[in-house]
């Protein structure tokens, strides 16, 4: 049974922001690397097979980082597992595109990455992991609208409504029956530290 620990990266000036980052290469500012090297503390001692992270500068950055303490675990970017893009929404807050489309905003075709375009390549992505490591342990660094996405797909029926945290993990089991949430979100690796 292969275990895909998914890893969200750590925050960029535009998450503060609130704008739409998508396919916009925008790095971790310094309070994003320091998240990166608390989870990258607690993934140290779980024993993973092999990172992988989108090309993206955020994502990259954080498995570069948590490459640094998992030493027999190369880091390796893989394109499926980068974030949706966002098409005209890139770089626009939640007020500017209400200002620029109106509230229904989200009904317009703003030119963005489709839902089914993104599960194609997310589940391509785990049908290789699940080949390549079948008992094995791969963290996949990635982005929060790209996970929540492959979720649904490999979680049917479960809904989660609250956005995912800056380095948050969530961990998949993943079994020809059902797939299995061992844990999801999870930031406690964050509590203690000064933000």
């Amino acid at each position: 049974m292969t275990t895909v620990g998914f890893v969200r990266h750590g925050v960029t000036a535009w998450n503060k922001q609130g704008r739409a980052q998508g396919s916009t290469d925008i790095p971790l500012d310094e309070e994003g690397i320091r998240m990166a090297v608390r989870v990258a503390d607690r993934l140290a001692a779980d024993g993973w097979d092999a990172i992988y992270t989108s090309p993206w500068k955020r994502a990259k950055r954080t498995a570069e980082l948590i490459g640094e303490k998992i030493s027999n675990a190369d880091v390796m970017e893989d394109t499926r597992i980068r974030e949706r893009a966002g098409g005209l929404i890139e770089g626009t807050t939640e007020a500017d595109r209400r200002a620029k489309w109106g509230p229904e905003w989200k009904q317009l075709d703003l030119q963005g990455e489709t839902h089914d375009s993104v599960i194609t390549r997310g589940m391509s992505f785990i049908e290789e992991m699940q080949q390549r490591y079948p008992e094995g342990r791969v963290l996949a660094v990635s982005h929060g609208g790209f996970i929540k996405r492959l979720l649904s797909e490999l979680l049917p029926g479960t809904t989660y409504e609250e956005p995912l945290g800056n380095t948050s993990l969530t961990i998949v089991k993943l079994d020809a029956e059902q797939n299995v949430c061992e844990l999801f979100n999870c930031t406690e690796h964050l509590h203690e530290m000064k933000l």
